[in-house]
Parts: structure tokens; C-alpha cells; sequence
């Protein structure tokens, strides 16, 4: 859980600095994201293995296989000229990718805000999206 702000330094403002990632097999499901999104997997740290997101956030994934595994949505933006690569990357891993969140258009992507997105599934059920654009909010 890596931090780009040292940590005696005062923060300014509110940021997400890391959130914990249940999975089935941390390892397993660690290096799924890393190798989709292009990054790293960090050292473990105490019962965590860290992904760093490179804008300071880390997604810290912890081992849970007694209980069940609530799928959550994460989702990433990339850089434009890093979408296609993404997506090839999930075909190299026979990992189906669709438009919608509810997985209903398979091997397509959405153009949603004058970008490109698409949503796919991780090892222990979570519901990721890539995307090149953020959502436009009232």
C-alpha cells in the first residue's frame, strides 16, 4: 500500500488511498488485474497484496475463501492508447469482454461520453470496467 504523497505530508484535500479487494486467491486475482491494465503487483503487506493504480490509489487485495464474495464494480479509466491493448490482452486470456455492466452484449465494446468502454469479469466474480472517458455527472 504505497502512497505517492509521503506520509508526514498534510493532505489538501479528500482521496481514496486504497480500498481492500476480497478475492478467492489474491495472487491469482492481483496479477489477472495487473496483466489486463498494463501494472504491477506490489509486495505483500501483512495480509494485503497490493496493485498500484499509479495515481497514488492502491487496490489491495485480500484472501477471503470461508465466506462468499460479494461482486463489486470497479472501474478504471485508461488512456485511449491503452483500451485496445487492454482488450487484447483479455482475448489473450480468454476472457469474455461486453458493452453493458449486466453482460449482456459479449465481445463489444460502448462509446459512452465520446469514448470507449467495456466491462468483464475478474477471477472471484467482480464486475471491472475499462473506460476512456469519465461519466459526465449532473
Amino acid at each position: 500500500m504505497q502512497s505517492t504523497t509521503p506520509a508526514h505530508a498534510p493532505t489538501t484535500a479528500v482521496r481514496l488511498d486504497h480500498t481492500a479487494v476480497l478475492a478467492r486467491d489474491r495472487r491469482l486475482s492481483a496479477e489477472f488485474l495487473a496483466a489486463v491494465l498494463g501494472l504491477t503487483v506490489g509486495a505483500p503487506f501483512g495480509p494485503f497484496l497490493p496493485v498500484d493504480l499509479g495515481n497514488g490509489v492502491t487496490l489491495d487485495y485480500y484472501e477471503e475463501r470461508e465466506q462468499p464474495i460479494q461482486s463489486q464494480h470497479y472501474a478504471f479509466l485508461v488512456p485511449e492508447e491503452r483500451f485496445d491493448t487492454a482488450l487484447a490482452r483479455l482475448e489473450a486470456l480468454g476472457v469474455t469482454y461486453y458493452a453493458d455492466p449486466h453482460h449482456s452484449d459479449p465481445g463489444r465494446i460502448n462509446r459512452l461520453f465520446g469514448g470507449r468502454g467495456a466491462y468483464f469479469t475478474d477471477p472471484s466474480g467482480h464486475n471491472m470496467e475499462i473506460m476512456t472517458r469519465p461519466y459526465v455527472r449532473p
